[in-house]
């Protein structure tokens, strides 16, 4: 095999491959030796009848595509590995000779992974925000655990008032008709929870059991719906119930009811606690993404459209699983908030450019400065993932680590050299206030 490499624009280069013929003679009698039963030749057996025949009767270009296929399948990788070649895409194939008896010769057209040209990587000056927790939070807290722990209880007597629970009937129409997602069954409904548009619940203040009313309201201009968005709509609703919320007391006895602490103190003191740590995790993971933004943007790349198209892609498949796990797909989301694949691949493509930007940079920086994972580094984080699978068992939780890192070691190499980079990158790195 022979190959010749030419870079013909940005990101692309053309390989020209010449396999020789005697290589190609035998990918020609592997495409007889595949498909020889698929022909009916008269006076042969099916199946039966020599190469020689079945080319007098097709022409030898019936077993040109599984020949070709076959050059190319153990000739591509070669040739990629001979040159250095790094693919981003699937090549795009031209035959120049083909033939028995002659020397095979392909190209191949392959967009590959940009050139990266780095930027000050080291000494990046980036702000550093900071975040007190103000009691407001902790009070907010405290009133979330009081909602949980609230005693339920149905009013027998007396109309619906503001934070009473109202059960209710409901049929919506826009101009006269009924739409779709509009209706509900004994639906309990928080009256000034912000729950339903404009301004339904203020109009159910002062209704009674069994009491009915239209109720009369405005959907939002951006609402998410073309056949909703600025509409009026009548409400026709039925008041089943009513229930109240006792909240309890905020005092020691409810401190001691929802945790492990004796007092209202220690409970306050807990939950500042905590939410210092979120501030500081919080604080950290901004100015990582800060100084990663920083380096990335000093950095110099052409990415190609196929990398970006790619990410997108990636993108697209993580938010239909994650509508997956709310009984939802994409068709639906894109109806209940009138868009198109196409809307929200647009949504999506700076945040793909940038990550494709971000993982390259990253790269670059861990083979400039010779940042690599060590087996140790791997294993550990193989076992931590075995950890996450809720085995308390040290045999079974070693077991299922080594089958994570015989599968998945390109993944857990990338993760821990990307860590290491961003932990050299942020050391190195200035904050400002």
């Amino acid at each position: 095999m022979n190959v010749k490499m030419e870079k013909i624009e940005n990101n692309v280069v053309k390989l020209e491959v010449t396999v020789e013929s005697t290589k190609f003679n035998e990918a020609m009698k592997k495409a007889f030796a595949k498909d020889a039963k698929k022909f009916n030749i008269p006076g042969f057996r099916k199946g039966k009848a020599p190469m020689s025949i079945i080319k007098k009767y097709y022409g030898e270009g019936v077993f040109y595509e599984d020949a070709i296929n076959f050059c190319c399948d153990e000739t591509y990788p070669q040739a990629l590995k001979e040159n250095d070649v790094k693919p981003v895409d699937y090549p795009k194939i031209d035959i120049v000779q083909i033939g028995e008896g002659k020397d095979f010769i392909y190209t191949a057209e392959i967009t590959v992974v940009p050139e990266v040209e780095l930027g000050e990587y080291k000494g990046v000056e980036v702000k550093k925000n900071t975040y007190k927790v103000e009691d407001k939070e902790i009070e907010d807290e405290l009133k979330r655990s009081q909602e949980k722990n609230a005693r339920i209880e149905t009013k027998e007597e007396g109309e619906i008032e503001k934070g009473n629970l109202a059960i209710i009937d409901f049929e919506g129409c826009v101009d006269d008709k009924p739409f779709e997602g509009g209706q509900g069954k004994d639906y309990e409904l928080e009256i000034g929870s912000g729950t339903f548009i404009d301004n339904f619940e203020d109009q159910l203040i002062g209704l009674k059991t069994g009491d009915s009313k239209d109720v009369n309201v405005t959907f939002p201009e951006e609402y998410g719906r073309e056949d909703l968005n600025g509409k009026k709509a009548v409400f026709k609703v039925t008041v089943k119930g009513i229930k109240i919320k006792e909240l309890p007391a905020l005092d020691d006895d409810f401190a001691k009811d929802i945790s492990e602490f004796d007092t209202l103190d220690e409970v306050k003191a807990d939950i500042r606690k905590k939410k210092e740590e979120e501030n500081k995790l919080k604080s950290k993971r901004e100015y990582e993404d800060a100084v990663i933004d920083a380096v990335s943007a000093n950095a110099k790349i052409d990415i190609p459209e196929v990398m970006i198209k790619k990410e997108t892609d990636n993108m697209l498949k993580d938010l239909e699983m994650r509508l997956k796990y709310q009984g939802l797909d994409l068709e639906s989301y894109y109806k209940y908030t009138n868009n198109t694949e196409e809307k929200v691949r647009g949504y999506m493509k700076d945040t793909a450019e940038k990550r494709v930007r971000v993982d390259l940079v990253i790269e670059k920086i861990a083979k400039v400065e010779n940042i690599t994972a060590t087996e140790e580094e791997l294993l550990n984080r193989a076992n931590e993932m075995a950890k996450q699978y809720g085995n308390n068992d040290e045999e079974k939780i070693s077991k299922t680590a080594k089958l994570i890192l015989d599968s998945q070691k390109s993944y857990l190499e990338a993760d821990v050299i990307n860590e290491k980079v961003i932990k050299m990158l942020v050391d190195n790195s200035k904050s400002v206030a």
